[in-house]
C-alpha cells in the first residue's frame, strides 16, 4: 500500500530578525539566526493562536487516516486489565497502586496483608475533572498511620504535598507548595519529613514564568506536622552554590539525615550526613563523607555508623562499599564483577544485588560479608524492581517483560521463591510473539545491543513496517518493559525494536560518559547504525521504517534525520530537546550540561551546533513523513523546542512527506498523564505510522 500523501497547507510561521552571537572554540564570534524566538513565549497570543492552527492541520489529516478508528478501539481493549503495584509495607500496614483498568489516575490502597483485601485509601480521579491531577510521590511514615502524597497538574513538574491520616482520610494540614525534583523522608516519630523546595516564581502556577523560568537555589526544607508551610525550618540550602540540589533521606534505624548533593543530571554527587541521634560526626550540622562530585555515591542501607553504599567510584559497573563515617573506614563488599550492579537492598542475611547483562536483569543474594550465596531465577528475560524494609526478610518485587506485564511477587528471605500475589490477564495473546537480542556494529566498532519484538516466524524479506525506539543519555538503562501500546502495533504485523545506545547505563560509566559531550555523535552512530543492521538483516527497508524517542530520544530522532534523512521512512520525536543551543535557559534545562555541554563554552559551542537538529535543517532535502508531539504545560522540555523545530521543518521540507505537530493543552511531559489522554495519543502515532509507511 503507498503512503498517505495529502496536500497540506500549514500555517503561517513568521520570521524575524533576531541573532544570537556565540564564541567557537577558535575564538571567533559566529552569529546565529533565531527566526522563531517568539515561539518561546507560550502564552502570547501569537503563539497560542500558532498552537491553534497547527492542531487544525493534524487533526484533520490524522482524522482521515483510516487505522485511526481501530488503534483507538483496540487500545482501549489492550489497556483494559487490572494493574497492580509492588506492595511496600510500613508499621505492618502494606500500600500499592492499582488501576483496575482505564481509569485516568491508580488508585492508592492499603491493606492488612500483602494478599489484600485491599480498601482504598486516595482516589487522584477525584482531584480534577479531566484526570490531568496525578499522583507522583506517596511516602508513608514508619508507623504506617500517615501518608505524605505529592500531586501535579497538567503535566507540570511542580509538586504540591499533602497529609493524610490512612485511618479516616483526614487531611489535617495545608499543602506544600512550590516543591520539585523531591521526595518526603519521615523522621521515626512520624512528627515530620523532609522534602526539597524552590522559591515560588514571579508569576501564579500555570504562567509562562513558572513554566519556563530557571529553576535553581533548591533548599531542603522540613515539614513538622500541624504547622503552615511558612514555619517549616531550612535544613539546608547553599546561595553560593544555586546549581546544588538536595535530596534527604532518613537512615532505617533513625540515627541519619543523609543528603545526597547533586548537581545537574550528572550521576556524580556529594554525600552529606547528619547525625539525628546521640553524638559523633554529623551532631548539631552536616558532615561532608564525600565533598566533591567525582563518583556516584548511593545509601542503600547502614549499621550503625556504618553506611552501605553503592557506586562507582574506581567500579564504572559499580561496587557495593561500606564506610564507617566515625573511623572513616572503608572495605569493598561486593566489588565490581562483570555485569553492572543496578541496586542493592539490605536484608537481614546481606544484601539482594539486581545486576543488568546485556539490558536485561538478574538477582542473587549476598552475605554480609558480599559472598555470593545463591541467584534467584527470574520469570525470563526482562526489568526487575525491588521494595523492602531494612531488617525484613519479606521483599517485594515488580518483575516485566515486552510481552508480560508487570507482576507483583513476593520473596520470603532466606531460602524462599517467588510467589506471584496477582496474575494480571489481558486480551494479548504473547505465545504468537516472541523476543530476540541481536547486536550491531557502530562506526567506531562498538557492539550496540538491540531487542527485537516480531511476530513468531517473521518474514526477513524487508517487507516488515518496523519501529525503532531509543534513548541514549543520561545513564538511563533501556531495559524490557511491557507497553500495551505497543502490542497493537505488533497485531498489525508491524515489528517493534528497542536499541541500547551509548549515552546510556546499560554497561556503567563508562558507556554513559561514551556518549556525552564532545562524543555525543556516539549515540547518533549507534542509532543510524542499527538502523542500516535492521535493513540489512532485511527486517525492512527505509520505506518502511520509523524511528521514535521522547525528551533526550526527541533529540535523538531529531539529529538522526537531519543527519541521514534518506534512511528512515517515519519519525516521531515526542517532547524532544531540539534547540541545543538555548535548551540551558529554560527551567531545568541548565542541569543536562553535563550530558550536553553549554552553548556560552567555546569548547562545546562547535559540537553543539553541528548537531542540534533545529540549526542543520537544511532547505530542498526531502525528510521523512514527521510526527512531532509535545504539552503546552511542559515545564522539564519546554515545548519552544517542538514548536520551533516544527515551523523551520515545515518551511524546509523539499518532499511530499507530511510535517506534523500534535500539542496536547493541559499536557507536561509525559509523566502522570492521564490514561484517555495517552490512548488517543498512542492510536495517533501508530495511525500516524501505518498511514505514511509504505506496506500492506
Amino acid at each position: 500500500m503507498p503512503p498517505f500523501r495529502p496536500a497540506l497547507t500549514y500555517p503561517e510561521s513568521s520570521r524575524g530578525e533576531h541573532h544570537d552571537t556565540y564564541s567557537d572554540a577558535h575564538g571567533q564570534s559566529v552569529q546565529v539566526a533565531d527566526p522563531y524566538r517568539w515561539l518561546e513565549d507560550p502564552d502570547s497570543p501569537e503563539t497560542r493562536a500558532w498552537v491553534e492552527a497547527q492542531n487544525r492541520v493534524t487533526d484533520t489529516f490524522l482524522a482521515e487516516l483510516p487505522a485511526r478508528a481501530h488503534y483507538r478501539a483496540r487500545l482501549g481493549e489492550l489497556w483494559n486489565f487490572p494493574k497492580d503495584g509492588v506492595p511496600w509495607e510500613r508499621g505492618g500496614r502494606y500500600f500499592r497502586t492499582f488501576n483496575p483498568g482505564l481509569l485516568n489516575q491508580p488508585l492508592l490502597q492499603v491493606a492488612d496483608s500483602p494478599r489484600g483485601p485491599w480498601r482504598e485509601l486516595l482516589d487522584p480521579n477525584v482531584l480534577s475533572g479531566d484526570g490531568t491531577v496525578a499522583l507522583m510521590g506517596a511516602e508513608v511514615s514508619d508507623d504506617g498511620k500517615t501518608l505524605a502524597y505529592a500531586t501535579q497538574s497538567g503535566g507540570s513538574d511542580w509538586l504540591t504535598w499533602q497529609v493524610r491520616e490512612v485511618e479516616g482520610g483526614a487531611e489535617p494540614d495545608q499543602p506544600l507548595r512550590w516543591s520539585k525534583f523531591s521526595g518526603a523522608a519521615w523522621l521515626p516519630d512520624g512528627s515530620g519529613f523532609f522534602y526539597s523546595a524552590y522559591d515560588a516564581p514571579q508569576a501564579g502556577e500555570g504562567s509562562g514564568e513558572a513554566l519556563t523560568s530557571a529553576n535553581r537555589n533548591q533548599r531542603l526544607m522540613f515539614h513538622r506536622l500541624g504547622q503552615a508551610q511558612e514555619h517549616d525550618e531550612l535544613v539546608l540550602s547553599r546561595p553560593d552554590q544555586p546549581d546544588w540540589g538536595f535530596s534527604g533521606r532518613v537512615s532505617e534505624d533513625g540515627r541519619w539525615l543523609l543528603v545526597s548533593v547533586w548537581l545537574g543530571t550528572s550521576p556524580k554527587n556529594q554525600l552529606w550526613v547528619r547525625r539525628l541521634t546521640g553524638s559523633g560526626p554529623g551532631a548539631g550540622g552536616f558532615s561532608e563523607v564525600v565533598a566533591d562530585f567525582h563518583a556516584g555515591f548511593q545509601v542503600v542501607g547502614s549499621e550503625g555508623d556504618t553506611l552501605f553504599l553503592l557506586t562507582d567510584e574506581d567500579a564504572p559497573l559499580g561496587k557495593l562499599l561500606a564506610w564507617n563515617v566515625t573511623t572513616g573506614e572503608r572495605r569493598d563488599l561486593i566489588p565490581e564483577g562483570p555485569d553492572k550492579l543496578e541496586q542493592v537492598l539490605t536484608v537481614p542475611e546481606g544484601f539482594l544485588a539486581v545486576t543488568l547483562r546485556d539490558a536485561s536483569h538478574r538477582l542473587a543474594l549476598h552475605g554480609r560479608t558480599g559472598e555470593r550465596i545463591r541467584e534467584i531465577e527470574l520469570p525470563s528475560l526482562g526489568t526487575l524492581t525491588l521494595s523492602g524494609q531494612a531488617g525484613s526478610r519479606e521483599v517485594f518485587l515488580g518483575f516485566t517483560s515486552f510481552l508480560f506485564p508487570t507482576r507483583p511477587y513476593r520473596l520470603e528471605l532466606p531460602a524462599g521463591d517467588l510467589e506471584p500475589l496477582a496474575a494480571p490477564a489481558t486480551t494479548f495473546n504473547p505465545d504468537a510473539y516472541e523476543v530476540t537480542q541481536d547486536f550491531a556494529t557502530s562506526k567506531d566498532g562498538t557492539r550496540v545491543p538491540l531487542f527485537i519484538v516480531a511476530r513468531r516466524g517473521a518474514s526477513r524479506d524487508g517487507s516488515n513496517r518496523t519501529l525503532l525506539y531509543a534513548y541514549g543519555g543520561f545513564g538511563i538503562s533501556l531495559t524490557p518493559v511491557f507497553s500495551p501500546s505497543r502490542l497493537a502495533w505488533l497485531e498489525r504485523g508491524g515489528v517493534f525494536v528497542q536499541a541500547n545506545l551509548r549515552g546510556g547505563g546499560e554497561y556503567g560509566e563508562g558507556w554513559h560518559e561514551a556518549g556525552t559531550l564532545t562524543a555525543k555523535q556516539n549515540v547518533f552512530d549507534d542509532f543510524i547504525a542499527v538502523a542500516e543492521h535492521l535493513t540489512a538483516q532485511g527486517w525492512t527497508t527505509p520505506e518502511r521504517l520509523a524511528i521514535q524517542g521522547g525528551s533526550n530520544g526527541g533529540l535523538l530522532v531529531g539529529a538522526a534525520i537531519t543527519q541521514r534523512p534518506e534512511l528512515f521512512g517515519a519519525a516521531v520525536a515526542q517532547v524532544g530537546v531540539l534547540d541545543m543551543l538555548r535548551y540551558q535557559h529554560f527551567t531545568i534545562g541548565w542541569a543536562w550540561a553535563s550530558d550536553y555541554g553549554r552553548s556560552d563554552d567555546p569548547a562545546m559551542f562547535d559540537t553543539l551546533r553541528a548537531y542540534s537538529p533545529l540549526h542543520n535543517l537544511k532547505e530542498g532535502t526531502s525528510y521523512p513523513a514527521t510526527l512531532i508531539t509535545t504539552g503546552d504545560h511542559d515545564d522539564r522540555v519546554v515545548p519552544a523546542h517542538s514548536y520551533k523545530f516544527a515551523a523551520e521543518l515545515q518551511r524546509v521540507q523539499a518532499g511530499a512527506a507530511p510535517t506534523l505537530i500534535r500539542i496536547q493543552t493541559r499536557g507536561g511531559h509525559g509523566a502522570g498523564k492521564p490514561t484517555a489522554l495517552v490512548i488517543e495519543e498512542a492510536a495517533d502515532i501508530w495511525a500516524f505510522l501505518e498511514g505514511v509507511l509504505e506496506g500492506d
